[in-house]
């Protein structure tokens, strides 16, 4: 079928879901579809458009709610397994100070802000001219913002594969062909946005991979996916490896950032979240695991003040 056009299997792969979940979603009227010649057709455009505005009026909803709730942040973009425990800790450390995260990718994460839906985006996006992480995106997506991008810590990404690399996965260039089930990251995502670039350079077609379509959202639904038998390999976090035992093979290292609004940059929740980031216990704990660097944790790398 047209890449443009999908079929209700088509749909379900996409969206990452049970082909009976579409024909639930079609009865309520919440999916946008047509029938053609008796067959349920959902438009690709169309599908992205309506994740998008689910994902938007999500968070206007968190929104609305945390507004209520004294030392209460909001933030949506991308995800690593280290901040969920910085996160977590601080629910200990800093118990007066709230961080609602909504998963959304590093770019809907920046729209998000631009947007007033979210206080904070995680983002670690390349640029694939200038081989910088984040910067030149902020222009973009927040043109009217007096923004702060802050580094919070570097770490390793790179293709997690089965246990004792069954297949023998050695680079990008093996994930190509039928042979290996992938599961990929959505439209968006930093980390869709490196496998691009590493396709494009290698001058290997999306249609090429076997799963390039077959989505999911979080790095730590990558590792499952693979666990589960359900996909071969998948691109994520050397952290993913090392908590699921998942075979690593390393492509590159990048910048995890936050960026934010001069008023939240000065917020004690922002202040308490990087002095637990750079305290010695926590960067101690995540640097024997590997594939982390905190060593410039904090340090703004760009301002518009």
């Amino acid at each position: 079928m047209s890449e443009e056009m999908m079929n209700t299997r088509e749909a379900a792969a996409y969206l990452g879901i049970n082909e009976k979940q579409i024909y639930a979603l079609i009865k309520a009227g919440r999916i946008p579809g047509t029938r053609v010649t008796g067959k349920w057709v959902f438009p690709k455009k169309l599908i992205d458009e309506w994740i998008e505005t689910g994902a938007r009026s999500g968070l206007k909803e968190a929104r609305e709610k945390s507004r209520g709730m004294e030392g209460a942040l909001l933030a949506s973009g991308s995800n690593d397994p280290v901040l969920d425990f910085l996160l977590t800790g601080m629910r200990h450390t800093h118990p007066e100070f709230y961080f609602f995260c909504a998963n959304t990718g590093s770019t809907e994460g920046l729209k998000a802000l631009g947007g007033g839906y979210t206080d904070i985006a995680w983002t670690h996006l390349l640029d694939q001219e200038s081989g910088r992480y984040n910067v030149s995106f902020l222009p973009k997506y927040l043109p009217d913002m007096k923004a702060v991008l802050v580094h919070l810590f570097r770490r390793e990404i790179g293709i997690v594969a089965a246990p004792g690399n069954p297949l023998g996965i050695a680079g990008i260039e093996d994930i190509a062909g039928k042979k290996v089930r992938f599961v990929n990251r959505q439209a968006g995502s930093g980390t869709r946005v490196l496998l691009d670039y590493h396709l494009k350079s290698s001058g290997i077609p999306a249609e090429a991979i076997n799963g390039y379509d077959r989505q999911v959202y979080t790095h730590v639904e990558v590792g499952l996916s693979i666990l589960s038998g359900e996909a071969d390999a998948g691109i994520a976090t050397v952290a993913v490896s090392r908590l699921m035992g998942l075979h690593f093979v390393p492509v590159t290292k990048e910048n995890f950032d936050m960026v934010l609004g001069q008023s939240t940059y000065f917020n004690k929740g922002i202040q308490a979240l990087v002095e637990d980031l750079r305290s010695p216990g926590f960067r101690e704990r995540f640097e024997r695991l590997g594939g982390y660097g905190f060593e410039d944790s904090g340090k703004i790398l760009y301002s518009n003040i």
